[in-house]
């Protein structure tokens, strides 16, 4: 049976929760367009090539705190589906 990598669809890309205690959690993107979807950044796994403002600490862990690719409106959902491939690559089961 062939594997097939399907892509997310277009639908629910923006969803703002301004009951959380940390709303908004980056600077920079109006309150009417910050996007909640991405809490937790499925890019963050791609490193260095996620394409976000991030930083690396001293102890080597990687600071998303400045970036707003994600919060800015509907955008993330294009970008997350843009890094699909490499994001299902990154989960793939390998076997010795």
């Amino acid at each position: 049976m062939e594997e097939q990598t399907t892509l997310p669809q277009e639908g629910a890309s923006f969803f703002s929760n301004r009951a959380c205690p940390y709303f908004p959690c980056h600077e920079g993107v109006d309150e009417q367009r910050f996007n909640c979807l991405f809490c937790y950044c499925p890019l963050y796994a791609l490193g260095t090539r996620c394409g976000g403002d991030y930083r690396y600490t001293p102890t080597g862990i990687k600071d998303c705190s400045a970036c707003t690719r994600l919060h800015d409106g509907d955008a993330g959902a294009r970008i997350v589906r843009e890094q699909f491939r490499a994001l299902a690559e990154l989960a793939k089961e390998t076997r010795a």
